[in-house]
């Protein structure tokens, strides 16, 4: 029987992470022999339907040494005899040395309990994010003498530091991102480009199916029939939902209109103290994580899809945000900003409207502009619908990513 590659992710299952397990339910249906290994367990409350179709067996590797310090111990004493442990700890010692964090030597206490518990079971390792599950994949891999390869998507680039993903480029059979601007930032960084690839993730469309039936023409001119603009998101800095209140409170006096967030996020308290003191409280629904199917839901009865990203102080930022394409896919007129690979699936005046992030202003007129003309409406969220249908299929990215695992040099096995 092959063994499988193992995909090891940051946490498992999580709901702003849906992406990952449709791709992952992909590989599988495409033949991927394959388990998850999750450094934390999961926090969500909430599982979507897709979490539920996957096979693959999971195993949680120890958060902190504090949890279960007798396990760590025992990896310790077996991973130390392996030919690998060696070049393994001289890297981690070469890193700490220009991060010495204890995020950093869990990475590798993580790694040691990660290759001694599956120093036999899989024939390769996959890490979904290029920091945090890297490093680890990355230590882990060394000590089993195991190729590894690697899934970058956001955040995971733009807050990590140039030597680390160099490092990491250099070390992995080959490496995929999602947006054409994290293509480029880590081609950049690599000793072979070639081995950095780009892959949209796209959207299972089996469950987004088109949605024409929006008859509903709200104008904003009827208080008993507001416009509604809705939006899905962690509430986190890099979303700019704090811009967003004080672009709805800037909105004209004769325009109604509601608005839905669907999300969780540690800033929900300080957003609805914000939409008390700008004044919009009461037009606005906060609806916590949802499941997909009310999402969904949420998406068909709404007129506007709005998600004013920004890049955090940190450096953090959206990629090219998945809620975007399934707004999209239900053929509704979104706004956003020019970030990163927003305007990879929105052309500004074409799929959608595009503003300059942390601008509520311009964000108060682009969202004036679509809830005063629903032809305008209309036109693009068609003209987004056909592209998401046209550009943006997952099945897609699967198809990419076995290749790339049939060519890997250990790939699935």
């Amino acid at each position: 029987m092959t063994k499988p590659v193992a995909f090891v992710l940051k946490g498992y299952p999580r709901l702003s992470e849906t992406f990952i397990a449709q791709e992952i339910l992909g590989l599988e249906r495409a033949g991927l022999a394959l388990e998850i290994i999750s450094l934390r367990r999961p926090t969500d409350a909430k599982r979507h339907p897709v979490h539920d179709e996957i096979k693959a067996p999971v195993m949680y590797l120890p958060e902190y040494v504090k949890d279960e310090p007798s396990r760590c111990i025992r990896a310790w004493l077996k991973v130390r005899r392996l030919a690998g442990y060696h070049a393994a700890f001289s890297a981690f010692r070469r890193d700490w040395a220009r991060d010495r964090t204890s995020n950093r030597a869990r990475r590798f206490v993580q790694a040691m309990v990660l290759a001694s518990e599956r120093r036999d079971a899989v024939s390769s390792l996959h890490a979904h994010f290029i920091h945090t599950p890297a490093s680890v994949v990355r230590y882990a891999a060394m000590m089993l003498q195991l190729g590894w390869t690697c899934s970058a998507h956001a955040k995971d680039i733009w807050t990590s530091q140039d030597w680390d993903l160099a490092d990491k480029l250099a070390e992995a059979d080959w490496t995929v991102t999602c947006t054409r601007n994290g293509y480029d930032t880590l081609r950049s960084l690599a000793t072979d480009p070639s081995r950095v690839h780009l892959s949209y993730h796209g959207l299972d469309l089996s469950r987004f199916s088109v949605f024409d039936q929006r008859k509903h023409i709200r104008d904003g001119s009827d208080a008993a029939a507001p416009v509604r603009f809705v939006s899905v998101g962690r509430a986190v800095t890099k979303k700019g939902y704090d811009t967003l209140l004080d672009a709805l409170a800037a909105l004209p006096k004769d325009v109604h209109w509601r608005f839905d967030h669907a999300g969780g996020g540690d800033l929900l308290d300080d957003l609805r103290q914000q939409a008390g003191r700008v004044g919009v409280a009461d037009r606005i629904t906060w609806h916590g994580a949802m499941a997909q199917e009310d999402v969904l839901k949420l998406y068909r009865e709404t007129d506007i899809f709005v998600l004013p990203c920004r890049i955090a102080p940190d450096g953090d930022r959206d990629g090219l945000p998945n809620v975007l394409v399934e707004a999209a896919s239900q053929a509704l007129a979104c706004v956003s900003t020019d970030v990163s690979g927003v305007p990879e699936l929105i052309d500004d005046g074409t799929h959608g409207l595009l503003v300059n992030a942390d601008d509520p202003k311009s964000l108060a007129t682009a969202l004036t502009r679509v809830a005063r003309d629903p032809a305008l409406r209309t036109r693009l969220g068609t003209a987004a619908q056909n592209k998401v249908r046209g550009h943006f299929d997952h099945q897609v990215s699967v198809r990419q990513l076995m290749e790339l695992f049939s060519k890997s040099r250990t790939g699935a096995g």
